[in-house]
């Protein structure tokens, strides 16, 4: 029976090493995961900031060639006024006032480049941002992978452990120790009974009345005279004896005076 039990707890161990040879890579493998992941997101922050940074270059661009665009304008209807009013010759100010407009219409190109830029890479910075709370959260969601593992590693340690002490736990022969001490003292106490039926047996018919009378003498000098006493027998007897004494004392006394 106690092999059988031996050869489970062999198999208990050899399950709970097995377990634990488990669960050692996926717990590296998971740790070099996170750490890989926690590089991307940084490498990620960083290219996010750089076109967060084209993306406020263009925003500015785009603006400023709006404004630039809008000043032209403005430029060109003061010539076409200064023509009108005779401020200025009519047709420099009419070449002038075109060559204004050629430029607004060139910084309209811009403005426009500038804008589109400004919106393509607005898009990727809200693609960017979703991609990095996606790996914010696998991060996370790994991490709590890892601690639920570092957790069942523990376990499996300390099970492998105490598998493995109660696998070994007769390996000094300490269960058959206890088994002979048991059959020792069950001899001892044996052996101990039979000296004292032996002891019964040699008592002579002299030593069984002494005992008896020993006994006997016991309970008169205890138990008896308690009695007595509490029924107060002792004391009437003493009175009696008394009285027999004092009636004897009177009787001599008659006698002598008689004589006398």
């Amino acid at each position: 029976m106690w092999e059988f039990i031996k050869r489970l707890f062999r198999i208990g161990k050899a399950e709970a090493n097995n377990a634990v040879d488990k669960l050692e890579r996926p717990i590296t493998m998971t740790k070099q995961g996170i750490r890989d992941l926690k590089k991307d997101m940084d490498d990620s922050l960083k290219s996010l900031a750089e076109v967060k940074a084209t993306a406020i270059r263009s925003k500015r661009e785009a603006n400023n060639h709006r404004e630039t665009a809008e000043d032209y304008k403005k430029k060109a209807k003061a010539l076409l006024q200064m023509g009108a009013d005779g401020r200025k010759d009519e047709a420099e100010a009419n070449r002038l006032a075109m060559e204004a407009m050629s430029r607004r219409e060139e910084t309209l190109k811009l403005y426009q480049v500038a804008r589109e830029n400004q919106t393509k890479f607005e898009g990727l910075v809200s693609k960017m941002e979703g991609k990095i709370r996606t790996l914010k959260s696998q991060i996370a969601k790994w991490e709590n992978e890892l601690k639920t593992l570092i957790a069942r590693d523990k376990v499996s340690k300390a099970t492998g452990k105490l598998n493995k002490q109660l696998a070994n736990i007769d390996s000094g022969g300490t269960l058959a120790m206890l088994e002979k001490m048991k059959e020792k003292v069950e001899e001892q106490e044996a052996l101990s009974d039979a000296y004292g039926e032996m002891a019964d047996e040699s008592k002579t018919i002299d030593d069984e009345i002494d005992s008896a009378l020993s006994e006997a003498s016991y309970s008169g000098s205890s138990a008896l005279d308690d009695l007595k006493r509490e029924m107060g027998l002792v004391k009437e007897e003493k009175i009696e004896i008394k009285e027999e004494v004092e009636i004897e004392i009177d009787k001599t006394n008659d006698a002598d005076s008689t004589d006398a």
